[in-house]
């Protein structure tokens, strides 16, 4: 299943309820996989993840401020 997320960008969540996002999943192997960011190279074993996502569509921003009453 994981196999099918190479190369893509995903966010990690792990057991614990930390997480990782914004990098690239690279290697997915037997009892780990290799995730890369702009800073660091994770190796990770799969019984530590909770979870795996994929963003496939940027959400919308909701607005700040007040508007003006006529």
């Amino acid at each position: 299943m994981l196999k099918s997320l190479l190369n893509q960008k995903v966010a990690i969540y792990f057991t614990d309820g930390s997480y990782v996002q914004n990098g690239i999943l690279e290697e997915v192997g037997e009892q780990f996989i290799r995730y890369k960011d702009e800073y660091e190279m994770l190796y990770v074993p799969l019984t530590a993840i909770r979870y795996v996502s994929v963003n496939t569509k940027e959400r919308d921003k909701p607005r700040v401020g007040f508007a003006p009453e006529s």
